[in-house]
C-alpha cells in the first residue's frame, strides 16, 4: 500500500484528488491540507511514501517543503502536482530533490502510475516539460547582473545595493539595465518575472 499526503491550497481540486485516489486498491491518503507550514509536521508524524504538493501553497511553498521533507523525513519521496509548466520550475524542483514533476492536467492513470513510480524509487517528469527544460536556452546574466536583479527582487533600492555590494549608484543601475536588455524585458519588474520563472532568481 502506497501511502500518500496531499497538500493542494485549492479545495475543489484537492477533494478531487482524494477521491480519485480512493478508487486506487493500492493508494491510501493519510492526510489532506491546504497550507504548506503543515507538510513536514503531518509528514514527521504519519512517515507517508509520497508527499503530492502544490508549488505554490500558502505558508511554506511546495519546493521549500519538498526540500525539507528530503532532509527530515527522506523516506517521503515527493511529487510536485502544477499547472505552472515552466522549465525554471522544473529545475528549482530537481534541486528541490522532487522525485516527480507532472501537470494538473495529466490525467488520473498518469499521476496513479506516477505515484507508484515514485514510491518504487523513480523519477517521473512530465515528458514535454523536460523537452522544453532540455531546450530552454543558457542562463544569459552574468554574476553580477544577477546578484543585482536578485537584490532588487528582494525590494532593495539602487542606493542600497550600492552600499551592499560597494559598488556606484551608476553602476547598479547599468546592471540592471542590462539584465532588463539580456532578457528581452520591458522593465525591471518584468525581468524579475523573466528571471523567476526560469528559476534563475
Amino acid at each position: 500500500m502506497v501511502r500518500v499526503l496531499i497538500a493542494e491550497d485549492m479545495h475543489m481540486l484537492r477533494k478531487a484528488l482524494v477521491a480519485l485516489l480512493e478508487f486506487e486498491p493500492d493508494i491510501e491518503v493519510v492526510a489532506e491540507f491546504s497550507n504548506g507550514a503543515d507538510i513536514l509536521p503531518q509528514a514527521r508524524q504519519l512517515r507517508p511514501d509520497v508527499a503530492i504538493l502544490d508549488i505554490d501553497l500558502p505558508g511554506v511553498d511546495g519546493l521549500t517543503a519538498a526540500a525539507e521533507l528530503h532532509t527530515a523525513v527522506p523516506e517521503c519521496r515527493t511529487m510536485m502536482l502544477t499547472s505552472l509548466g515552466r522549465p525554471g520550475n522544473l529545475r528549482r524542483a530537481l534541486a528541490a530533490h522532487a522525485a516527480g514533476f507532472l501537470l494538473k492536467d495529466s490525467s488520473p492513470a498518469t499521476l496513479c502510475d506516477a505515484i507508484r513510480a515514485v514510491a518504487r524509487g523513480e523519477r517521473v517528469i512530465d515528458p514535454q516539460l523536460a523537452l522544453a527544460a532540455l531546450d530552454d536556452g543558457p542562463q544569459p546574466l552574468t554574476p553580477r547582473e544577477l546578484e543585482v536583479l536578485r537584490m532588487a527582487s528582494e525590494g532593495e533600492e539602487a542606493t542600497r545595493i550600492a552600499a551592499r555590494l560597494f559598488l556606484s549608484v551608476g553602476t547598479v543601475r547599468n546592471y540592471l539595465t542590462s539584465a532588463v536588455t539580456k532578457l528581452n524585458a520591458r522593465n525591471r519588474v518584468d525581468a524579475i518575472r523573466i528571471a523567476r520563472e526560469a528559476g534563475w532568481l
